[in-house]
């Protein structure tokens, strides 16, 4: 059999292309995006810092989405992305999700955080707070409005919170560890705040008001420092007990209960046969881990970071 028409010859020839494409792993070429990396707002600085040293050092292109952990996992679940950053542990929910949709997901701990509240620089009268009164300031049905109320000595001016929306993990930590259990299908917490899924929105917002109070991951204080006043946190009655969040107060976990553990969540499956999924993992884990401090977080210990390797390897078999 010849082929005389060159029309029908180069459809047969894209045909048996496309289908020896669809038999074996290609490379991506050029600057193709080969890695997708959703979730934490969080996380986001780190990874972001990761993707961009990756380019460079590995040649590994990597898309990084802020999308706040809950949107996060959903796309984790549906493999819309390959990895999901998360700032705290995946929900029972989520998992039978991903099990629903054959995404076995493999979590690895890859930092530590200390959950920050802070309030404008010009507030010079709030140096700290107890967990009783953030639980009496964001608890639903709060009827606190002023700063007065939470402290007679306080000015009699409103409070403007703002904080993460309900798909943040942040939103999540803060209202398990501060409010604690509600009724089932209540709010956490009071509605009548300035939500948001990017921190740096809740920055400017506190940035913005004399008297607004606002809680975030602490490498967004430790980049906006200077335009924000941090505050600190007694886990008992008294405000004197009460703990700033630091390298070194979040290592030791003396800042408690806010400090709390960093996550990425990798499909095993991408992991296993995408091989720039695992070489932007392996890096994360290694060099990577730089960025965990460079942006403002305390690395996990030495002992954690090596388990997380261990696990990775095992899904790989490298």
């Amino acid at each position: 059999m010849s082929f005389k028409n060159p029309t029908l010859l180069c459809s047969v020839a894209l045909t048996l292309s496309g289908l020896l494409a669809g038999c074996a792993y290609e490379e991506p070429a050029g600057n193709v995006v080969v890695v997708e990396v959703a979730g934490s707002s969080t996380v986001y600085p780190v990874s972001a810092r990761v993707a961009e040293a990756a380019d460079s050092a590995i040649g590994v292109k990597a898309t990084v989405a802020s999308t706040g952990t809950g949107t996060g996992m959903e796309r984790l679940a549906n493999k819309e992305c390959d990895i999901t950053g998360a700032s705290r542990p995946m929900k029972d929910a989520e998992l039978e999700n991903c099990e629903k949709n054959g995404v076995d997901p493999l979590s690895l701990k890859i930092g530590m955080d200390g959950l920050s509240v802070v309030v404008n620089p010009q507030n010079d009268w709030c140096d700290a707070l107890t967990t009783a009164q953030l639980k009496k300031l964001w608890e639903h049905g709060s009827e606190v409005t002023t700063w007065k109320q939470l402290d007679d000595s306080w000015p009699d001016e409103k409070i403007k919170l703002f904080g993460p929306d309900d798909k943040s993990g942040t939103f999540d930590y803060f209202n398990e560890e501060i409010i604690g259990e509600v009724p089932e299908g209540q709010s956490p917490c009071r509605e009548d705040y300035t939500p948001a899924v990017q921190d740096n929105v809740l920055v400017e917002g506190v940035k913005g008001d004399k008297y607004a109070l606002g809680y975030f991951g602490y490498a967004y204080y430790v980049m906006n420092k200077e335009s924000l006043k941090i505050v600190g946190v007694s886990n008992t009655d008294d405000a004197a007990d009460a703990v700033k969040p630091s390298e070194a107060t979040i290592e030791d976990g003396s800042y408690a209960p806010l400090s709390r553990p960093l996550f990425i969540y990798v499909n095993k499956e991408a992991l296993k046969t995408k091989p720039e999924v695992a070489k932007f993992v392996n890096y994360y884990l290694n060099e990577g881990q730089e960025a965990v401090s460079a942006v403002g977080y305390v690395k996990v210990p030495e002992a954690t970071l090596e388990a997380a390797k261990a696990s990775v390897a095992e899904v790989t078999g490298k």
